[in-house]
C-alpha cells in the first residue's frame, strides 16, 4: 500500500511517474469473473522455471511478479486500503501502481467506487462496454489519479505525468485513448459530452511513456483464415478485426490495411513494444490457439502484427517504434508479462538512462566459389539470410533481446533487399533497441553501463536457375558468428561520450577499442567493423546509435 499521510506531501520524481496497468482480453463472462475476482488482474502473477547453475546443477529461478518487483526495487505501492480501492480522502504516493479494473463495469450499470468523484459523470452507451468506452474509463482513470496524488497543489500538477502498461488487448485500450478519446473533437463530444472532450485532452497530454506486452497492434491473424473476420462478433472478437481496429484508433483511409500506426498521436520513441515468439508454450483452448496461429508468434499474436510505428500522413516519413523480441508465450505458465525478460525490459524503458539502437550495415556478401563463377557465366542466384541477435546485459539471468532461426523469430532478409537493383534504398537489418539503466548497475561505482550482442548470420538455401543448390552446401551455414562487447559512459558534467567495445575478445575484462563517435542531434554514432574473413562471407559494420534517454 502506498498511502500517504495528510500531514506528509507527496513528492513527484522523474522518472518515477504513477503506472497504470492495463490488462487484456477476457472473452467469456466466465473468464471476465475470473479476472474481476483478482485485485490486480494477473499483475501480481509470476513464474517458477528450472536453470542449470554453474555447478550443473539444476537450480529454480523465482520471478515474484511485476508487481512484487516494482515495489521490492523502485518501492512502488499499491492503492488499496482496507479492501477499497483508492477510497474517499486517500492521498497516494507518485510511486503507485493503478490496475485499471475497466472490466468491473462490463455488467455493472450502477457498479462506482467514485463517492468523491469531481469530475462529471461518464455516461457509457448500452450494457456491454466497448474499447471506446474503455478508453474514456482510462482517460477518466488519469484526472482521479492525478487528483489524488497533487491533491490541488499547482507544483506538484506542474510535474505530474503518468506511465501506461498493457497487455494484449490492454494495449490497443491505451492507443485508442491516445488516438481517438484523447484527440477530442466532434465525435468524442458527440458520445461523451464537450466537458469529458476536454478532460481527455488534457488526461492524454500527461502521458509519458507507454509499454505493451504482446498486444496485437495490427489486430489477430488466423491460419488460412487471415484477420478476424469483422462478422465474429462472439465475446468481442471482433477488438482484433482491422477494419473495426481503424474505428476505435481513429485511422485514415490511406493507412491500407494495416492498423498499427500511432498516426503522430504519439511520440513513437516513446511507444514501446515487447514481442513474445514461443508458441509452442501457449496452452489456451488445450493448445488449440497455438495451432491456428502458427508459429512466428507468441501462440496469438504474430510476430508481424506486435509493434508500432507512427507515420502522421501519407507523404511523412515513417518512425518505427522500440521493440525487443523475447522467448515468451502470450500467457500462462510461460507468460510475457510474468517474465524476468519482461520486467527487465520494462524498468529499463521506463526508468534507464540510455538508450542505443543497432543496425547492421552490409557492404558486401560474398557467394561459395562454385555460385559466383555461376553467377559471372549469367546464371540467376538467390540467397536469402537470417540474422540472429541476442542481446545480453550483466547481473540478469535473461536476455534482453532475442531473434534466433531455431526459435523461428530471426531477422529475414533476401539478397535483392540488401542490394537492390532498382535504386532503392538497401533494407539494412535493424538489430535492436536497447535502454540501460544505472540503477541496474552492477559495479555502482563504475559510471559506464555495458552489454554484450550475440550476432550469427546463416544462409537457409541458395537457389541457382530457380533450382536448391545442393552441392557443397548445409542449410543453416553460419557466415558470421560473432559477439560484441560495448561499454557506454554518458556524458557527465559536460564531459563527452566515452564509448569502448571489443569484438570476441581472449580477456572479457579488457575493452580494447575506442570507437571513433560522430556527434548526433541527439547523441553519437558510431560504426562497429565486421569482417568474417572467410568465402562465402560478409563485410560490413555494426552502426550503432546512443543517446541519452529520460
Amino acid at each position: 500500500m502506498s498511502d500517504v499521510q495528510a500531514s506528509e506531501k507527496p513528492v513527484i520524481t522523474a522518472p518515477f511517474y504513477p503506472i497504470i496497468y492495463v490488462r487484456g482480453f477476457a472473452g467469456s463472462e466466465s473468464e471476465i469473473d475470473d479476472t474481476i475476482a483478482d485485485p490486480y488482474m494477473g499483475f501480481n502473477i509470476g513464474a517458477t522455471k528450472f536453470r542449470q547453475a554453474w555447478t550443473g546443477n539444476i537450480r529454480r529461478h523465482y520471478f515474484e511478479s511485476p508487481l512484487y518487483r516494482l515495489t521490492k526495487d523502485f518501492r512502488y505501492g499499491d492503492v488499496y486500503t482496507d479492501g477499497v480501492y483508492m477510497p474517499s480522502g486517500m492521498t497516494i504516493d507518485a510511486r503507485s501502481v493503478i490496475v485499471y479494473r475497466y472490466y468491473d463495469e462490463q455488467f455493472f450499470d450502477d457498479l462506482d467506487d467514485d463517492e468523491d468523484d469531481a469530475d462529471p459523470p461518464l455516461k457509457v452507451s448500452g450494457k456491454a462496454r466497448q474499447i471506446e468506452d474503455f478508453a474514456a474509463g482510462l482517460g477518466k482513470l488519469i484526472q482521479k489519479v492525478r487528483r489524488r496524488i497533487c491533491d490541488g497543489d499547482p507544483e506538484l500538477e506542474k510535474k505530474f505525468k503518468v506511465n501506461l502498461v498493457g497487455h494484449s488487448m490492454g494495449g490497443l485500450i491505451i492507443r485508442s485513448f491516445l488516438q481517438n478519446i484523447g484527440q477530442g473533437g466532434k465525435p468524442v463530444t458527440d458520445r461523451f459530452g464537450a466537458k469529458w472532450e476536454k478532460l481527455f485532452k488534457e488526461s492524454r497530454s500527461w502521458v509519458d511513456k507507454v509499454f505493451t506486452y504482446a498486444t496485437p497492434h495490427n489486430g489477430i491473424d488466423v491460419g488460412v483464415i487471415g484477420n478476424v473476420p469483422g462478422f465474429f462478433t462472439a465475446n468481442d472478437a471482433n477488438n482484433f478485426n482491422r477494419d473495426r481496429m481503424r474505428e476505435y484508433l481513429r485511422l485514415p483511409k490511406w493507412s491500407d490495411d494495416r492498423a498499427d500506426n500511432l498516426l503522430g498521436c504519439f511520440e513513437a520513441s516513446r511507444f514501446f513494444s515487447l514481442v513474445g515468439t514461443n508458441h509452442q508454450d501457449y496452452a489456451v483452448l488445450y493448445g488449440f490457439s497455438r495451432r491456428l496461429i502458427g508459429p512466428a508468434s507468441d501462440g496469438l499474436v504474430r510476430i508481424a502484427n506486435a509493434t508500432v510505428h507512427s507515420q502522421k500522413t501519407q507523404a511523412s516519413a515513417k518512425e518505427e517504434g522500440p521493440r525487443a523480441f523475447v522467448h515468451r508465450a502470450h500467457s500462462g505458465h510461460f507468460g510475457i508479462v510474468n517474465s524476468e525478460e519482461g520486467y527487465q525490459n520494462l524498468i529499463r524503458f521506463l526508468f534507464g538512462n540510455v538508450r542505443v539502437d543497432g543496425v547492421l550495415d552490409i557492404d558486401e556478401l560474398t557467394l561459395p566459389e562454385e555460385l559466383e563463377k555461376a553467377k559471372e557465366d549469367g546464371r540467376q542466384i538467390r540467397a536469402s539470410y537470417h540474422f540472429d541477435v541476442i542481446v545480453r546485459t550483466k547481473g540478469i539471468d535473461c536476455d534482453l533481446h532475442r531473434r534466433v532461426h531455431e526459435e523461428g523469430s530471426a531477422i529475414f532478409r533476401k539478397y535483392d533487399d540488401m542490394f537492390p537493383n532498382d535504386g532503392s534504398k538497401p533494407r539494412s537489418p535493424h538489430l535492436f533497441s536497447v535502454f540501460l539503466s544505472s540503477n541496474s548497475r552492477v559495479e555502482e561505482d563504475r559510471p559506464s553501463l555495458s552489454f554484450a550482442v550475440d550476432l550469427a548470420v546463416r544462409v537457409p538455401e541458395y537457389l541457382v536457375d530457380r533450382k536448391l543448390w545442393r552441392s557443397k552446401s548445409y542449410k543453416g551455414s553460419t557466415l558470421l558468428d560473432s559477439t560484441i562487447y560495448i561499454e557506454a559512459t554518458a556524458p557527465i558534467q559536460g564531459n563527452e561520450w566515452d564509448i569502448k567495445y571489443s569484438v570476441d575478445p581472449q580477456n572479457l575484462a579488457e575493452m580494447t577499442d575506442s570507437a571513433a563517435l560522430t556527434k548526433t542531434s541527439d547523441g553519437v554514432e558510431f560504426a562497429i567493423p565486421i569482417d568474417s574473413e572467410t568465402t562465402p562471407g560478409l563485410r560490413g559494420s555494426l552502426r550503432v546509435a546512443a543517446k541519452p534517454w529520460a
